[in-house]
């Protein structure tokens, strides 16, 4: 869902791809969320549809970890230092965060009256996708190598001179995925305590919001998304973004994604294995292995790397560079769709009846929101690429006006 701090120079299909595939899992969830009936929630296919819901909002996030890690990379090889890396990053989290805070006045805006104020201060998505990228340039700002241009110049002599920032880097990027695991596994192990035992109550609820998503509820909810345990997400994906840049990924890339997938399966088991253990590492009074658990977190971030692993595979062999790919598209675009494809599912611009539709209506109307979105993701992409375009011909048609 978030854009790229810099357009790549050659984006990477598979991180589309599943940016993508996490776009149509949250079509389908909020249209038929939004227009089903009761009686037709009650299927099977609504509890699957409900099921792929939870996917959305972890592979953003995740996402979002790893384009930080590609991108600041990029920014480090054109001779950028920690400080302008960290700022940079850190600034464009503040705007992310800030269209979060925006999108939330134009849904207050729309939905008024019957929208409560307290809508204006729910955190969502977006806000934490912002939070999350403000903290990883924290971090980066922290622990960031430094640039090409400054290795080079203290290697001294020419014989080190590509030889000792290679090492440097190499050395820098394995501490690096380290620091940011040891953030994330932090994060995961005080949530239990924040959403429970531990809760900042006496502070405005505004703020605790952002810790555990307590909104005006008075406890808190798992449907919302605050720092703990959502910026955990962000980080793992810092780390394999990391691991990706390794010179084993670029030495044996498929090797490094079938390593990658094998994590992945064996975090699923680990988890399923440490819920079922006879000791526990906190009190069974505020143990949630389905909201708050490290061990659930453990299972999602190894659904994500079997996920990221199999959209590569895809990518690599499969059909997804045959043609036109829809996937592709809406990847890279998904802030875009997410915006706008919100208030034609749940806002009065719903373009079916809220709750009173049956399950081949909604899918119909899934279709129609399917579409719709794609095309408003190609016209975007054209027209982006025709600004660049009428960008890069101005000086050149302003210097020939000139000397005629």
């Amino acid at each position: 869902m978030v854009p790229a701090l810099t357009q790549p120079e050659r984006r990477l299909a598979y991180v589309d791809w599943m940016r993508g595939l996490a776009c149509v899992l949250m079509f389908q969830t909020h249209c038929y969320s939004s227009w089903l009936t009761p009686e037709a929630r009650k299927t099977a296919l609504y509890a699957w549809s409900q099921l792929g819901g939870t996917l959305p909002a972890p592979l953003f996030i995740f996402l979002s970890g790893i384009s930080f890690a590609l991108v600041s990379e990029k920014l480090r090889e054109k001779g950028a230092g920690r400080a302008a890396i960290a700022k940079k990053t850190i600034l464009r989290g503040a705007e992310i965060y800030g269209l979060g805070i925006l999108f939330r006045i134009q849904e207050y805006v729309l939905g008024y009256p019957l929208s409560p104020w307290t809508d204006l201060f729910r955190v969502d998505v977006l806000n934490i996708l912002g939070i999350s990228m403000m903290l990883m340039g924290v971090v980066c700002g922290l622990t960031a190598s430094r640039s090409r241009a400054q290795l080079q110049s203290a290697s001294g002599t020419s014989s080190t001179v590509a030889a000792a920032p290679a090492k440097e880097t190499g050395t820098w990027r394995s501490r690096a995925v380290l620091s940011v695991l040891g953030v994330a596994a932090s994060i995961v192990l005080v949530t239990p305590l924040v959403w429970t035992t531990s809760r900042l109550s006496w502070v405005p609820w505004p703020l605790e919001s952002y810790l555990n998503g307590v909104h005006v509820f008075g406890r808190p909810q798992p449907w919302l998304f605050p720092i703990f345990p959502w910026v955990a997400f962000a980080f793992a994906g810092l780390a394999v973004g990391l691991f990706l840049l390794s010179d084993f990924t670029k030495r044996k890339e498929v090797s490094a994604f079938i390593v990658l997938g094998s994590a992945g399966a064996l975090a699923c088991v680990l988890s399923l294995l440490s819920d079922a253990a006879p000791i526990r590492l906190y009190d069974p009074a505020i143990y949630d292995y389905w909201h708050t658990s490290p061990s659930f977190f453990l299972l999602r971030c190894g659904i994500l790397l079997m996920i990221l692993f199999l959209t590569y595979a895809w990518c690599r062999w499969g059909f997804a560079h045959r043609g036109f790919s829809p996937m592709i598209q809406l990847g890279q675009t998904s802030l875009l769709v997410y915006w706008v494809h919100i208030e034609f599912v749940y806002g009065r611009l719903s373009i079916l009846p809220k709750g009173r539709c049956t399950m081949v209506t909604a899918t119909v109307g899934l279709l129609i929101i399917f579409v719709a979105m794609l095309a408003l993701s190609i016209w975007r992409t054209r027209w982006k690429k025709r600004a660049i375009r009428v960008s890069r011909e101005g000086p050149a048609v302003a210097a020939t006006a000139e000397s005629v």
